[in-house]
């Protein structure tokens, strides 16, 4: 779905400043090797340090559902235009404006999705719709309308 050369571009990005309070939308932020999504209360070194979701998936979910949701319910640091096939990606390295991510795991969606919509959680669990977890791996101010793209041998 995404060729090396393919260029998309982040059209969201969000934060939680502590666990489970709503999601924070901004229109640029920092990502550190330290913090991932500078504010962001889950942001600490890991596997799941920034989280992404496809904007394409997450149409599908609301479609699915029958309902036009703020993608701020799905919890995820960023999210993207085009269509991404996750599952094939994991270990690929993403330039998000200045900053460069490993991507790593799936993000499977969690038991609070129905708390917030009922059917959440089946609508986001086929072919990792809930999104791809990754590491901050160079660190770069990134912002709504920056490039994104899919580096290194398909």
């Amino acid at each position: 779905m995404q060729s090396k050369s393919s260029t998309q571009t982040v059209v969201g990005l969000a934060y939680r400043p502590k666990p489970l309070q709503p999601m924070q939308t901004v229109a640029a932020a920092e990502l550190t090797l330290e913090q991932g999504l500078v504010g962001d209360a889950r942001g600490r070194p890991g596997n799941r340090q920034v989280t992404l979701l496809a904007a394409s998936d997450w149409q599908t979910v609301c479609r699915e559902l029958g309902a036009q949701l703020p993608w701020t319910l799905r919890r995820s640091n960023i999210l993207l235009d085009g269509e991404w096939d996750w599952p094939s990606l994991s270990g690929r390295h993403l330039r998000v404006g200045e900053a460069l991510l490993e991507l790593t795991i799936e993000i499977d969606p969690c038991s609070r999705m129905d708390a917030q919509q009922p059917g959440l959680t089946g609508a986001l669990t086929p072919n990792w719709r809930g999104g791809i977890g990754a590491s901050v791996i160079e660190a770069g101010p990134v912002a709504v309308g920056s490039p994104v793209q899919l580096l290194g041998a398909e």
